[in-house]
């Protein structure tokens, strides 16, 4: 049985958004948390730290040397070499592991159905768009995760691992760095317009860090679950217009709508993350196999949301999300336009 409690833990990226969210649960539930990253973001007090770069293979081979552990989560591999330069590092024993990975493997894919499936990542690439677009890093990134995922999964045939790899939407919470709930919050609070392209109808269903959180602690406490690959998500469907809606309320703002196609938007030069959870790049994914095999029940968006709010108006960042640095052109574009009830 796997350890309940002292069960020593590597989180790769630990000191990032989701890790030390993390950290500080099993550190809670008496485990021994170690990190190995860059040094580029605090590391939890609660945590014992490893400073080094992972794509170094002599000096992650030195850092990890001789060292054991019961379990360990990677937040940042991001491509096969990735995987194998860790978990093939000579005289290191991680225990069982666990690739955080991305939903976006469906939406590099012809996957003609949402909510994904698991087995829908098998579906052949879709063409890659052009070089240095912005479609193309997002392509990058996720074809990345699928040779990282292939990788655990070789490995784990060639060498016996015990592996587990957990596909996510796109994560909120207290403490996020990318600034995407804070793009629509800083526009909703300077009383102009919010402009959502195609009327915010795309759907949308998110994952709260907490969770992210809580279910790598009963991955730790428990047997290893019988398949590879899990998605997680909250269990609400929603368009992104009702997901705003709901921010609004949260922050007790009223907000004012219009729509926007994408055809104005690009015509009029408008920075693409104006509306970051907007666009092909945000992934509805189906819990199903996790919630029937190992119990998983996400927090409710209800349930997370207002926290979320409050923390973000609480703690304002010192400088905007990257794409309000085009609200000037927004501003123009609104002018005439109809405000939509809600």
């Amino acid at each position: 049985m796997p350890p309940v409690s002292g069960a020593r833990v590597l989180l790769l990226g630990g000191s990032g958004f989701m890790g030390a969210r993390t950290a500080h649960m099993l550190a809670e539930a008496g485990h021994e948390v170690w990190t190995l990253s860059r040094g580029s973001h605090p590391v939890p007090s609660i945590a014992h730290a490893l400073h080094g770069d992972r794509r170094d293979p002599a000096a992650l081979a030195a850092l990890l040397d001789g060292r054991r552990f019961d379990f360990t989560v990677d937040f940042c591999a991001f491509d096969a070499a990735d995987v194998e330069g860790v978990l093939l590092v000579p005289r290191a024993a991680l225990g069982r592991y666990v690739l955080i990975s991305s939903g976006q493997v469906y939406l590099v894919t012809e996957a003609p159905r949402t909510p994904y499936r698991e087995e829908d990542s098998a579906f052949p690439l879709r063409p890659e768009p052009a070089e240095h677009s912005r479609d193309h890093a997002q392509w990058r990134y996720g074809v990345g995760k699928r040779r990282a995922e292939a990788a655990v999964l070789a490995l784990r045939a060639s060498h016996g691992m015990r592996a587990t790899v957990l596909r996510l939407p796109i994560v909120h919470g207290e403490s996020d760095p990318t600034l995407r709930l804070w793009a629509y919050l800083e526009r909703m609070l300077d009383g102009g317009l919010l402009l959502l392209p195609e009327g915010g109808a795309s759907s949308t269903r998110f994952l709260y860090a907490g969770d992210v959180a809580e279910v790598l602690r009963t991955l730790l406490e428990s047997e290893s679950p019988s398949e590879l690959v899990y998605n997680l998500a909250q269990p609400d469907v929603v368009t992104l217009r009702e997901f705003l809606e709901r921010v609004a309320r949260a922050a007790g703002v009223t907000p004012r709508f219009a729509t926007l196609s994408a055809e104005e938007a690009a015509t009029a030069g408008l920075d693409p993350g104006f509306s970051p959870l907007s666009g092909p790049w945000s992934s509805v994914l189906d819990p199903a196999r996790a919630e029937k095999q190992w119990g998983f029940a996400a927090t409710a968006l209800d349930q997370w949301l207002p926290d979320v709010v409050r923390w973000h108006l609480e703690h304002r960042p010192p400088h905007s999300h990257s794409g309000y640095a085009t609200r000037a052109i927004e501003r123009g574009l609104a002018v005439g336009r109809t405000v939509e009830a809600h």
